[in-house]
């Protein structure tokens, strides 16, 4: 996770409500309108079923409370307002505690199409629809708990499973690959090109093999991984994912598929 944030967090007042600016709310809108039609055509039914669900409105930011409230009801989890950025430590007990980390900013105008650390419509749009699936909410919900017990180390290797299917997952359904990583759904640019390119390499998802892969935060991936069927999130939970990280750890990582990041001069 990044170290530093240009961005803080809003606080809610004493009933839970958050005062977003007029410009901020035209963010959302702009955000939302923009990605809606991208997502329509790509995202899976469950992620589709989940956005129906939340019935998240257009035109200003939401309310964390409503969102709650629809979550509590379909599988028991409910937002966790952060800051702007948490250690693993905080993520990991959040998740345990069926408790979805978003931080409550959302980009500037000037951050519009990209943004480094995740903002309130990240978490929102591209991953609260999700949570409203019993599969998605129980992979998670166990993620959390193995990631609160493991080591630092460990802790590396169980992001790297995340990133691949929590954050920029793929997933067959009749054939057709679709998206549910909400890294993706949450960005104009990675949803047209985690499907449409022709250099992003798509294989299906060995949770080993996702242990042991490089990634970067600030490039289009690529590398999808793609699960069988949605479904398969239940399984994947009940897998002995620890004693995968030992021998994800013994084996070593595979050569990125990027070239290093440059540092820039001071």
């Amino acid at each position: 996770m990044a170290k530093s944030s240009q961005y803080q967090s809003k606080s809610s007042d004493q009933n839970g409500v958050i005062h977003w600016t007029n410009e901020e709310n035209a963010i959302w809108s702009a955000l939302y309108e923009r990605q809606l039609p991208l997502v329509e055509a790509r995202a899976c039914k469950e992620y589709m079923d989940g956005l129906a669900l939340l019935d998240l409105s257009k035109d200003k930011v939401p309310q964390l409370p409503d969102i709650d409230k629809v979550l509590l009801a379909q599988t028991g989890w409910k937002t966790a307002e952060v800051p702007a950025l948490i250690s693993f430590g905080e993520f990991f007990q959040l998740l345990a505690n069926k408790e979805f980390p978003v931080a409550t900013f959302i980009r500037r105008q000037q951050d519009f199409d990209y943004l480094q650390e995740p903002d309130i419509f990240h978490e929102v749009f591209g991953h609260c629809p999700l949570l409203t699936n019993p599969a998605f909410a129980h992979f998670t919900h166990v993620y959390g708990k193995l990631g609160l017990n493991a080591s630092p180390e460990d802790r590396v290797y169980l992001a790297r499973l995340y990133w691949f299917t929590v954050e920029f997952g793929l997933v067959k359904v009749a054939g057709e690959t679709k998206i549910y990583g909400g890294g993706i759904l949450s960005s104009p640019g990675e949803t047209k090109y985690a499907l449409d390119s022709k250099e992003a390499q798509r294989e299906p998802l060995e949770p080993l093999n996702a242990l042991r892969t490089p990634y970067r935060i600030d490039i289009m991936q690529p590398l999808y991984y793609i699960l069988p069927e949605f479904n398969y999130l239940y399984e994947l939970a009940e897998m002995d994912i620890m004693a995968l990280v030992k021998e994800a750890k013994s084996l070593g990582l595979f050569d990125p598929l990027f070239p290093p990041k440059i540092k820039q001069a001071v």
